[in-house]
């Protein structure tokens, strides 16, 4: 008895030993147009593997596209449509360029509240600057409830304000009441126990 793992290696095994079998034989046919034709009858047993698969648009081209690997690119037929070539099949991606890390002196509010302090800063018109401040700093507020669950008062979200924007924007409690964010805190509370009723 002949063990899978003495034999060859399949190169898409999804396929099965079978399919891989009707590719060598047709890799020996010596004739051009009856070879076609056993390739085109190896892409309809190969569709039929994946029924659900067979209205994607694609589909058919990603057939072609296996055919030609697992004949390792020796298949020579008229393909009705372009197949991967073999450079290119291994081809890894470029690098993805990560910024690099800043310290973020309060990570609950995160690193967007510090660009959106920053754009702030540059303001030159009062009335915007203190409107864009009130506005950074219910966010602040909502990222800090998400944080710590016990609630927060408003003048600690206006001494951090002040603090990450060097002195620069300053918020009283005199003149700014910000959002109460227990409802927020509700809704997070809500939307987990959804998802544990789920699982």
């Amino acid at each position: 008895m002949i063990y899978n793992t003495k034999m060859k290696r399949l190169a898409l095994p999804e396929y099965g030993r079978n399919i891989q079998n009707m590719v060598d034989y047709c890799l020996t046919i010596e004739d051009r147009e009856e070879r076609t034709n056993c390739a085109y009858s190896i892409i309809a047993t190969m569709g039929n593997l994946f029924p659900q698969l067979r209205d994607l648009s694609e589909f058919k081209h990603l057939l072609w596209d296996h055919l030609a690997i697992m004949s390792d690119f020796k298949l020579d037929i008229d393909y009705p449509y372009e197949v991967v070539k073999k450079e290119t099949l291994n081809i890894c991606p470029d690098r993805v360029p990560y910024s690099s890390p800043q310290s973020i002196r309060y990570r609950h509010y995160g690193k967007l509240v510090q660009g959106m302090i920053d754009k702030a800063v540059e303001l030159t018109d009062p009335e915007e600057k203190k409107e864009l401040s009130v506005y950074i700093a219910n966010y602040m507020k909502k990222c800090y409830i998400l944080y710590n669950k016990d609630g927060v008062a408003d003048q600690k979200i206006f001494d951090d304000l002040r603090n990450l924007s060097k002195g620069d924007l300053r918020l009283s409690s005199d003149d700014v009441v910000l959002e109460d964010c227990k409802d927020l805190l509700a809704t997070q509370v809500q939307a987990s126990s959804k998802k544990k009723k789920k699982k």
